[in-house]
Order: C-alpha cells, then structure tokens, then sequence
C-alpha cells in the first residue's frame, strides 16, 4: 500500500475504465449554472440594497460576505431540486442475488466501544446475511485500536464469547493494534497490508453501524457488476436513539437526508464522495492508490490526515476508479450523538479534518467534482465564521446609521455628506427568498413524505407529519445560532494551531450534568444577551430582525440541556411526533441486536477491570497472550520507563488489589501487551487469599 504524492500524479497511471459511462454535464450545468446565476442574482439584490447612497467600506463588506453565504446555499438549493425530482419516480426495489463470486471481508474498527453494542450489531448482521445462504462469501474482522485496558480485555471476552455462540465454523476474527498510527486510516491500512490480498472487496463499518444482508449482499453483487467501481457508498439512516436531539437528527435524516444524497449522487454520477463507513471498496485498487501521505508541519493543518475517508475518494479515483453512492439501497444504518454537546464534540474532530482538506484540495490529477466535494466540506465549517462576521458587519452598519453623525465626506468635492442608507422594502424581499431557499430541502422532503402514503401513514400521518416538520425547523433554526458560534470559535482555535486529538464518541442516550451546559454555553448566552441589547438599543426593528438568532443564543442553555433529555424525546415518540419508519416499524436486524445487546450487558465485559479478569481467568490469559505479537527486542541503554514501573510495582504488590491500585493506564498497557508482565501478574494472589494464608 504504497505512500501515495500529493504533488504529482502522471496521467499515464490513471486507468481507463472498462465500461465507460457517460458524465452527467447536463445535471452538473443545471446544479451549478443554477447556483451560479441565483448567486449573481441575489448579489445584485444585495448591492442594490446597499447602493441606495454612495456605497462605504462596510456596506461593500456586507455585500462579499452575502454572496459567499449565499452561494452556500444555493448550491443545495439547486442540488436538493435534482434530488427531489429523481425521487418523485420511485426506483424498483433492488433483487436479492442468489449466488456471488467473490470473498469480501466485513471490517468494523473500533476504539474504547462498548462491546455489548458492538458485538451484539456483528452476530446480528451475521446471522442475517446466513439467511441469504451466502455466508460463505465474508469473514468478520473486529480491528481494535482502543488505549483503555479495560476496553481492551472487554472486546477479547466479548469476541471469544461470539466464537462460541457462532459456532466453530464462524469466521470471525480480532486484531489489537499496541500503537493507533494514523488512527482509523491506519487501522484500516494495517488490516490491508497484512490480509487485505485475501479478499476483492471490504466493507467498512463504524463502531455504531448495522447493515442488513440486503444491503451487504446489494452493496457486493453491485461491485461484482461494475468492474471500474472502486468505492460504493450507501445512504445511512439513523436509528436506535431516543433523546430529543438524537430523534431530532432521526427524523431529518429519513425524511430531508434522502432528496440531499440523492442530489449529490446524481450530478456527482462516478466522481463521488466517501464518508468512511457502511460502503464497500475494491481491495487491491485501495490498497494500490489509498496509502495515506502525512502533511509537513505539526497538527492541526499537519501530520496524520483525519478526515481520510475523502481523501481515500480523491485518490481512488485519480487513479480512474469510479466511486459513487446507491442512495436508494435500503437497509443501511447508524447511530446519533445522543445531545447538542454531544455533536460539538464530534463536530470539533470532523471540523479539523475538514480544515485539514485546504493542503489537499490543490492535489494534482484530481477531477473538479473531486475538488467540489473537498470544497463543501471545508465550507461546511467556513460557513459559519462566515456567517457570525455578517451578522456583526449588519449590526455594525446599522449601528453606524443610527448614530454616526454625518460628519465625513467624500475626498473629492461635494456639498452633501455621505453615510449608509438601505432600501428596506428590497432587503425584506431578499431576506424572503433567502429563508425560502435555506428550508427549500427540507420542504422537499416533507412533500415526498406526506404523497407517499406509506411513509406517511408510518411518520405519524399527515398532520403529525407536518408538525413534527415545523418543529423539526424551528428546532434547527434555535440550535443554528449556538452550532454557529461553537463551529467559529472550532476554526479560530484549529487556525492558531490548536489540535483536537481523538476521543471516541459517546453514544448512548443521557443527559449532561447541568453545570458542563452552563460551562460550555455560558459565553453564548451572554454574547446573545450583548446583541439583543445592542440590536434593540439601535432600533426595535434590528431586535425583531434578528430575533431567532438572539433566541437560539439566550436559550442556548435550556435547549442544550433539553436535547440530551431521554423524557422528551419519549414524550414525543408517545405524541405520535417525529416519528419515522424505521420507529414505526423497526428493521428485524435492529430488533435482534438491542435484544442481543441487553444480553451481552449482563454478561458484564464492559463493568469489569481488565487486570482482575486477566489474573482471575487462565482460559482468557492463554488466549490473550496467544494472541499478542512477538515480544519487541530493544537496544542496550534503551529503557522503557513504564515497563521498569509496572515490573517495580508488580514485584511491591502483595496482593492483586494492591497491583490493580498502582498502575496507571499507560503501565496497565504494557502489563497486558507483556508475557512476562503477565506471568509474575498471574502469581499475585487475591487479599482474601493471602489473609487466610496468614
């Protein structure tokens, strides 16, 4: 898997496919040529807004900062029209091939998961692919990277536990990495390099995925069928959560995500895009092309790439791979952050990689929709500093008409002063067709939802649909001002070089303590507090103007603590309120893994401390040290300072607790990655032990 350059790439290695297919140009003119114009258009609007008097300084600012904003959302606009004009045809339901040809490996990496949730969504996917009397043609591979001890031996237990109730035919396996290089990347890259030649294709999951055999079987017989496929990606809903943020995502996902996917997928056609799970991807060309480079220069914009899974995309289809997306295959799921807090987390991780993309965009031999997409997902954080400076140059200006004397004039000669003045009736308009086309996507969806009378008999009927809609917007427009200010303050911090590191992600549903959601939105209230003060002081209008994001922003603390809330998301469900079809009437495989997932919850793996489960158990001893690599040498000199602790620490211990409550993480790791470690461990006896041997 070769180190692949960013800054050369002859056009002799790219491929030539061998089926080729046509480009779709006349989506792409309509997308962007649509974009372009209604960009143009509403720039004009805004200048003429502005022109009503010699334009100044700021007003012109205003205008930059206007278009830029609003060609963002043009060009969903646009892309979400063609999204939803495909969908009024609906696609014939996909047949289930009754034989394949080749091997695929199913990878699920993982990092300090919870094994119950983990394992219970593998035997489930297992089980029903077998249904399919295709089984043969997978194997399994759970690839841990977790740094938890504990974490650790939990994943073990947990996969010999699935060894045993799968049977001995199963073909599941455990690799542990001791060190994440590159972190999933390399996760993936080390599964590649050591089996990867073994299979045509792998699918790669998230911690949190469930796939139907549908789906896994469609997503191969499709890459069986197209040999210049090199990434197909599916569609993910979202399922599973219960708090009201997470029901919220649930809810936009079916009934918004598909007009906005199928949009990209169509004007995108064999240049798309790859989000890094639940899609599957041809082995050797990945293997060939996908070696990830590391970028010069220190973290945040340096060193390892984050968001590889673009990346990956651009790379495999340089070399002319196609990638693209089945958004209409069913049976792909995922999980939500289950609170705001929860998302800005996440959103802070995914914001630096998408930063990250500005010292890869430029890479040579890759396609212009490449680019494209590199482009939205940097925009997609850009957008909001964008939009926060906007807002301020706005309150500025009016600021300045309100109580800037006209004191100054123009250099050259004149006998009237000059200051900003706006043509009011023609900014009403403009901010119209603005919000217009900001919700345009999701109005999209709910139109699709409400004359399908199946999806909209299984989202609560018509008029809950449409409730759950309005409150689904109103929700979003509260929770956008705060995101806003979280994702601005995330780009000056990655700007001034600060790195976010990787911690994995919590998926279960509760709530926050209150006080981390007044420590973390206490600078949004009183940011929101300062401008609806200062809006209201300069004019009633401005206050009424900007009402909804001075709301969001005061707010920002209830609504915060209210999104993490398990009762109100239930309380909705019970109302008949956001609900979706997959609620409704849950996928079978969703049924079996919550239900394998409680009984894998009382067996205890997670709770329990991997140390004591290690000394307690000679069975998982063996396998555990059968399955760690060959023991390092080291040179002479060269001291390994948390091995001499660990050993010093285990030649102190009297008893097992004494060792359990010694060490450190950092030495537990290497107790556990060392056989000798291992060994004098296993010769600790327990305190009720030694006391009644005294």
């Amino acid at each position: 898997m070769p180190v692949q350059s960013l800054s050369t790439f002859p056009r002799s290695a790219v491929r030539k496919p061998i089926r080729p297919r046509s480009t779709p140009w006349l989506t792409r003119l309509f997308v962007f040529g649509g974009a372009i114009a209604l960009t143009g258009w509403g720039a004009f609007e805004m200048y003429k807004v502005v022109s009503v008097s010699v334009v100044t300084p700021l007003q012109w600012a205003l205008v930059a900062l206007f278009t830029v904003n609003f060609s963002w959302i043009a060009l969903a606009f646009t892309s979400a029209i063609v999204g939803f004009l495909s969908l009024l045809r609906r696609p014939r339901p996909r047949g289930l091939p009754s034989s394949l040809s080749t091997r695929t490996a199913v990878v699920m990496p993982v990092y300090n998961e919870a094994t119950a949730r983990v394992f219970a969504s593998l035997q489930s996917m297992i089980e029903d692919i077998a249904t399919t009397g295709l089984l043969q043609h997978f194997d399994f591979f759970i690839l841990s990277d977790s740094t938890q001890p504990n974490a650790w031996i939990a994943e073990e237990r947990a996969f010999y536990a699935l060894r045993e109730r799968m049977g001995p035919s199963a073909r599941i396996f455990y690799r542990h990495r001791k060190r994440n290089t590159g972190r999933k990347a390399g996760n993936i890259e080390d599964f590649v390099t050591r089996w990867g030649g073994a299979y045509d294709h792998m699918l790669v999951l998230d911690a949190d995925s469930l796939m139907t055999s549908a789906c896994i079987v469609g997503l191969t017989a499709a890459m069986e069928a197209d040999p210049d496929s090199g990434i197909i990606q599916s569609l993910p809903l979202i399922i599973n959560r219960n708090t009201l943020f997470a029901r919220l995502q649930q809810f936009a996902a079916k009934i918004y995500g598909p007009v906005i996917a199928t949009g990209l997928a169509v004007w995108s056609g064999r240049e798309g895009n790859y989000w890094g799970h639940n899609a599957i991807i041809r082995t050797r060309a990945f293997a060939d092309h996908c070696g990830m480079p590391t970028l010069s220069g220190k973290p945040p914009f340096g060193g390892h790439i984050m968001s590889h899974d673009f990346v990956e995309a651009a790379l495999i289809r340089r070399a002319g791979w196609s990638v693209y997306m089945l958004p209409d295959l069913q049976g792909s799921y995922e999980e939500s952050p289950p609170s705001l807090i929860d998302l800005a987390t996440r959103d802070r991780r995914w914001c630096q990689g998408n930063l990250q993309h500005v010292r890869v965009v430029g890479a040579a031999g890759l396609t212009w929709p490449t680019r494209q997409h590199f482009t939205t997902g940097i925009m997609s954080y850009l957008a909001s500093p964008l939009w926060l400076a906007q807002l301020l140059v706005g309150v500025m200006l009016v600021l300045q008409t309100r109580y800037v004397r006209p004191e100054y004039f123009t250099r050259e000669f004149s006998l009237f002063p000059t200051w900003p003045r706006f043509d009011a009736e023609r900014a009403l308009m403009l901010f119209g067709v603005t919000m217009a086309i900001l919700i345009a996507p999701k109005i999209f969806g709910l139109i699709l939802a409400l004359i399908r009378g199946d999806e909209r008999r299984l989202s609560g009927g018509g008029f809950r649909l449409t409730v759950s809609a309005l409150f689904e917007i109103l929700m979003s427009a509260l929770m956008a001002p705060i995101l806003m200010l979280i994702q601005s303050g995330a780009v000056v911090q990655i700007i001034f070089g600060r790195d976010t590191g990787w911690n994995p992600q919590r998926r279960d549903d509760g709530s926050i303590p209150f006080r981390d959601i007044v420590r973390r939105h206490r600078w949004h209230v009183l940011f929101g507090l300062f401008v609806g003060v200062s809006a209201f002081m300069i004019a009633p209008s401005l206050a009424g103007w900007m009402s909804p994001t001075i709301l969001g922003l005061l707010l920002a603390i209830p609504i915060s603590y209210a999104s993490g809330q398990l009762s109100l998301g239930l309380a909705l469900k019970r109302a008949g309120l956001l609900l979706t079809r997959e609620e409704t009437q849950p996928p079978a495989i969703a049924g079996r893994a919550n239900a394998l997932m409680r009984e894998l919850e009382e067996s205890g793996f997670d709770d329990a401390n991997g140390v004591e489960a290690i000394h307690a158990d000679p069975l998982l001893r063996a396998r555990h040290e059968a399955m760690l690599p060959a023991a390092e040498g080291r040179r002479r000199g060269e001291i390994d300072r948390d091995r001499v602790l660990a050993q010093a620490k285990i030649g102190d211990a009297e008893t097992i607790e004494d060792l359990m409550a010694w060490l450190d993480n950092r030495e537990t790791m290497v107790v556990l990655h060392d056989r000798a470690l291992l060994g004098l461990l296993a010769g600790l006896p327990r305190r009720e032990t030694a006391i009644a041997a005294e």
